[in-house]
Order: C-alpha cells, then sequence, then structure tokens
C-alpha cells in the first residue's frame, strides 16, 4: 500500500520513475496548455471576435466562447449577437453553472441571435457565445446593453 502511495505521488508530480529490471516507467505529466479564463464586457460594449476549434467544445460539435460581466438585481439586458459565418447562439449563465435565458434566431428573421433578461440576483455572469450544431465557427459581433425603465 505504501509503495502504490509513492507510486502514485510521483506519477503525480509528473516524474519518471524507472523499475528496476523490469523496465517499466511513466511518462511526466503535462498540464493543461490554455486556462479558462473569460474576458470581462460591460454595457454598450461592442466586441468583434473570432470563434475557433480552439475555443471551447460544446459536445455538440460546435465551439463556444465565454464572457463575463457583472449584473445587479433588477437589471434589464439585452445580448445582440451576429455572424455572417455561422448561425449565432447566445445564452446567459448565472454564477452557480443554471441557464438564465437562451436564444438561437432573433426576431428578424435570421441566425443572429438577440436575448432579454431580467436579472433575480446580483452577480458575474457568463455571456456564451456558440455556433448552433456542428457549424465551426468565424467573425462574430456581441453587445450587451443594460435596459433603462423607461421614465413615465
Amino acid at each position: 500500500m505504501v509503495t502504490r502511495s509513492i507510486f502514485l505521488l510521483l506519477k503525480t508530480l509528473g516524474a519518471t520513475i524507472v523499475f528496476g529490471s523490469v523496465g517499466l516507467q511513466t511518462l511526466p505529466t503535462q498540464a493543461q496548455a490554455k486556462i479558462y479564463d473569460p474576458l470581462a464586457i460591460s454595457s454598450e460594449q461592442t466586441i468583434s471576435d473570432v470563434l475557433t476549434e480552439d475555443d471551447i467544445p460544446t459536445g455538440e460539435g460546435g465551439f463556444a466562447r465565454d464572457y463575463y460581466v457583472q449584473l445587479e438585481k433588477g437589471d434589464q439586458v439585452a445580448i445582440d449577437l451576429s455572424s455572417d459565418n455561422f448561425d449565432s447562439m447566445v445564452m446567459l449563465i448565472a454564477a452557480d453553472g443554471a441557464k438564465v435565458a437562451e436564444n438561437d434566431d432573433g426576431p428578424d428573421g435570421t441566425t443572429n441571435s438577440l436575448l432579454f433578461s431580467r436579472i433575480n440576483e446580483a452577480g458575474k455572469y457568463v455571456v456564451r457565445v456558440r455556433a448552433f450544431g456542428d457549424t465551426s465557427g468565424g467573425k462574430f459581433t456581441l453587445k450587451l446593453t443594460k435596459l433603462k425603465p423607461s421614465s413615465k
């Protein structure tokens, strides 16, 4: 048991171990090259970016890119995502990973996305840009707007 624990510890540390006459060895462990670190966006900021195969795999053949925004309780937001290169989808995700809202095709009859949501709890939210289905990606424009109530 002690030998197994030592072996697992050394393997985890990425050490190469040679076992005497048997000649067995483990190769160094390699860390993941890219760390998940979404960019911050703010209201009225327009982002022009590119969705690529280097982004987050969706498990449905496509890819996604995340941004984060700090929102307050009662905020009303509109998230506009457009692309001439792929069928866009936009999702708003709470800090606990729960999907708050999602939109595939906006009301203009195109494959661009337009999402409206009212925020019920203050916190850090993720805005996820993704391609519908197995579309690979391309250039896109993203804009988040905090809507202001009308003064009547």
